[in-house]
């Protein structure tokens, strides 16, 4: 399976790391919010990359990149996904992984196989919420938390887990559901919400600087570092 997009340089996507990122198109969630709809809603008619074209790419940048961020859609459904970590890592960088967390064998094979250095997982919502924030019920709430109980128990990995943060979707009441869920995790971004073109729908509106910071203070109490992420 081929990827659909290639961002050639980044300094974003893989904190202290120059990095290239690569897009999987299709995902099993339908996020409102998310921005990468034309890789979520119709993945057939996303362009595709040949392999050897971005294989090419990064032996030619291996002085100049750090490392590679696969990201989507949700790159676990790529059926070869493994295989292709493993060719990135052949080159010599280090691979960051980001998942929904839906496919959590995907996930524990790819870290005990050596195949990642960090994972971002992306935290929707607080469970009672969660089939309304990501637009399916689909999708294993199961699967969901044993990616999370594997990374929060695994001193094998490095990680974050993420949320990005809307004003029609999460609450303070979600914040501290959340904050216990997680409690104990390494590290925890909450996530500045911007409408693009590409979002799914439109129309949602961005938690203010303040807020996001008293929502950050209740996560800090079971969490051990938390920052928000996209604000100026």
């Amino acid at each position: 399976m081929d990827f659909s997009g290639l961002e050639k340089l980044s300094l974003l996507d893989f904190d202290d790391n120059i990095t290239a990122t690569l897009f999987m198109a299709g995902c099993n969630m339908r996020c409102p919010f998310c921005h990468n709809s034309s890789l979520v809603i119709n993945p057939g008619q996303a362009p595709k990359i040949p392999w050897e074209t971005i294989m090419d790419f990064l032996k030619k940048r291996q002085n100049v990149l750090d490392a590679v961020c696969v990201t989507g859609g949700e790159a676990t459904l790529m059926p070869d996904l493994l295989e292709k970590l493993g060719e990135i890592k052949s080159l010599g960088y280090k691979v960051k992984l980001d998942t929904n967390g839906s496919n959590p064998e995907i996930l524990r094979i790819a870290v005990e196989q050596g195949l990642i250095d960090y994972v971002a997982m992306d935290i929707k919502n607080s469970k009672a919420k969660y089939y309304k924030t990501i637009g399916t019920e689909n999708v294993s709430m199961d699967a969901i938390e044993a990616s999370i109980d594997y990374l929060l128990n695994n001193d094998r990995i490095d990680y974050e887990f993420r949320t990005t943060i809307i004003e029609e979707f999460h609450s303070e009441e979600d914040m501290m559901a959340i904050a216990s869920w997680l409690g104990g995790a390494k590290r925890f971004f909450l996530q500045h919400y911007v409408d693009r073109e590409d979002c799914i729908e439109h129309g949602f509106h961005d938690v203010p600087k303040e807020k996001a910071l008293r929502w950050k203070a209740i996560l800090g109490k079971e969490i051990q570092e938390v920052s928000i992420r996209g604000y100026d």
